[in-house]
């Protein structure tokens, strides 16, 4: 679901039922944070520009909002985002090519058997209030994720094979595992500054959402911020890498598409992604405007459509309201094989996403799979039909598939209310399900995250953005993410939980050789594609557009054919450039490069409240 990477990050990411993290794109826009707004003082947004005081400001419209300020809690793709621009992990990835590279860590080695790792952390980063980051700061982050529940809500999976942690000195941070983990140099976890977190009551509970300006000791500073409005950041000068070239970062959003296209073309913002893309007809629009550029390059996200497998909780109590049918693993092919993906192709994303197969886009060709032709759930109405007829759904006298009850089925299809590709393709599930008898009611929601918590969906429209590795996306799925009780939030995707599977995770996770760990990879996304509980219907292009009058020069990932919004990193807006700056950026991984991120506003219709940080974030709104 959105993401739940809805479109999630992983960082993960996430649109998807579990958690998805959205990554916020930045703009480039000049822009105060009052003069900018429409507010009931301000109805008329104004044309972004230099703030009053000279600032310069980069203005980037989201089409989502945060789901906590906490790194133990967020999910959500811009909130992780957030977390990249605010504060250092041990390891990043090279924007050029998304190899590892340091980060608050600036080398690193394991011993002989592989189950102790020593970092060296570097000695140039300090916090933002004066003090210096160090070891102790890692280590503190880590043992807590390691034995607060609430603090390992959003990346727990990264130290659940953690013995021990230690910081014998300042710059050597010491990680003891159980056994062999291949995740060691792709930890995707925030380090925060002890001083200030350890007088945390309840991880579970606390947002970081009422004092600013935040301690933190990446690129940007998070000073300011309201719920379901906007989120402000300042540059920070002292950064390591250096400082960035725009003085604030502007997080805007915007529920209507169409609406933040409009504000690109006046110049209101300097950056729009979309939700998580543009569509065919806005890029195609402002392909001919003056002064904005649109980046259409394969993206590191997947868009499919999710069953409900039965939601339980790790205690085995059943949750929700799913279709009794959909336990049977052939109606879900049957489904599935009624899905024509070149039409959703053509005809949807018109030409800008590829057909999709695999659990993780092509993007990343060491994980990429394909199922053999004999193994392929490919377009056959006639054997969908067959597969119904097979598994006991017979029609009745009016050409309607029933139930064992007796009833006439009709599937609920749960669906982003922002999103117009879920709409369009809700439309042919009606169209191609209908011609095998069997009945589709869209239930599209601004919050399709409550239901899907609960379990009380048939099927629902999915989507994650993947890292360089993969292993968080792939831990979604395992027994360990259920939630603990109905009552409690697990980091599940979509409630699958498969013993064969399982084993596959565990065996990847152990494995250091890449080749090997890639094979073992490659079959996990087969028994997924086998359990017929998510099909992969695309892997949709990253389709962003700026303006080139407010951005002079930004960073894409990877640098050949790569997107700006939603990276594994902090480059495209810590190496962004001011169009009248009269300068140009360099390598965005060299110490020369700044990149300005100013943390967003994000004006929503309707001021609503903050949402539950344990809540499940949908696809689109996973990193």
């Amino acid at each position: 679901m959105d993401t739940n990477d809805q479109y999630g990050d992983p960082q993960r990411t996430a649109r998807t039922p579990g958690r998805i993290r959205l990554v916020a794109a930045a703009g480039a826009a000049a822009l105060t944070l009052t003069a900018g707004l429409a507010t009931p003082l301000n109805p008329a947004p104004q044309q972004a520009r230099a703030a009053d005081d000279g600032k310069k400001v980069l203005t980037v419209a989201v089409a989502q909002s945060v789901d906590s300020l906490s790194p133990f809690l967020a999910v959500r793709l811009l909130s992780t985002s957030i977390h990249r621009l605010t504060y250092e992990y041990l390891t990043n990835y090279d924007p050029k090519d998304n190899h590892v590279i340091p980060g608050l860590a600036t080398e690193w080695e394991s011993s002989p058997d592989k189950l102790t790792w020593t970092y060296t952390i570097r000695s140039d980063s300090k916090w933002s209030d004066g003090k210096q980051a160090t070891a102790e700061d890692a280590a503190w982050t880590f043992n807590t994720m390691m034995t607060d529940e609430g603090a390992a809500t959003a990346n727990g999976s990264f130290v659940a094979n953690f013995e021990k942690v230690t910081a014998p000195s300042p710059t050597q941070l010491v990680i003891k595992l159980k056994k062999p983990q291949a995740t060691m140099t792709a930890l995707d976890v925030p380090i925060v500054p002890k001083h200030v977190w350890e007088k945390v009551d309840d991880f579970s509970k606390f947002n970081n959402d009422k004092d600013f300006p935040v301690v933190g000791n990446g690129p940007f500073i998070l000073t300011d911020y309201k719920a379901d409005s906007y989120v402000r950041l300042k540059a920070n000068k002292d950064f390591w890498r250096g400082a960035p070239k725009f003085d604030e970062l502007v997080f805007r959003y915007y529920k209507d598409q169409d609406a933040a296209v409009s504000a690109l073309r006046k110049g209101e913002v300097s950056f729009v992604a979309g939700s998580p893309s543009l569509t065919p007809a806005q890029a195609a629009s402002l392909k001919s405007e003056k002064n904005i550029k649109v980046n259409d390059a394969p993206g590191r996200r997947f868009y499919a459509l999710a069953t409900n497998p039965g939601a339980k909780a790790k205690n085995g109590e059943k949750m929700g309201d799913g279709h009794p049918s959909l336990l049977d693993q052939r109606v879900r092919h049957a489904l599935f094989r009624a899905v024509d993906r070149k039409t959703i192709i053509d005809k949807v994303f018109q030409g800008h996403a590829v057909e999709g197969a695999g659990y993780i886009p092509p993007r990343f060709s060491q994980y990429f799979w394909e199922p053999s032709p004999d193994q392929e759930l490919a377009y056959d109405p006639a054997e969908a039909a067959r597969l119904l007829d097979q598994a006991g759904l017979k029609k009745n006298g009016d050409g309607k598939r029933v139930g064992k009850d007796g009833k006439p089925i009709t599937y609920r299809v749960l669906c982003h209310a922002t999103d117009p590709n879920d709409k369009a393709i809700g439309k042919y599930l009606q169209e191609w399900w209908g011609e095998l008898g069997i009945g589709v009611t869209l239930n599209c929601l601004d919050n399709v995250t409550d239901p899907w918590l609960a379990g009380e969906y048939d099927l629902a429209f999915d989507g994650w953005s993947v890292n360089p590795d993969p292993d968080f996306v792939l831990s979604i799925h395992t027994c360990a993410a259920l939630p603990a009780t109905p009552k409690d939030t697990g980091a599940t995707d979509n409630f699958i939980c498969d013993k064969k599977y399982d084993e596959l995770y565990a065996q990847q996770l152990a494995e250091y050789d890449p080749a090997k760990r890639a094979d073992i990879v490659k079959q996990m996304e087969s028994r997924l594609y086998d359990l017929g509980y998510m099909n992969v219907m695309a892997y949709p292009n990253a389709v962003e557009a700026y303006r080139t009058d407010q951005i002079e020069s930004i960073t894409t990932m990877p640098a050949k054919a790569g997107n700006i919004y939603g990276q594994d990193g902090y480059w495209s807006w810590w190496s962004a450039v001011p169009a009248d700056s009269g300068g140009s950026s360099d390598d965005s991984s060299s110490a020369g490069v700044v990149v300005g991120i100013v943390a967003g506003v994000v004006v929503l219709a309707g001021l609503g409240a903050f949402v539950a940080m344990r809540r499940r974030a949908t696809a689109e709104e996973r990193e």
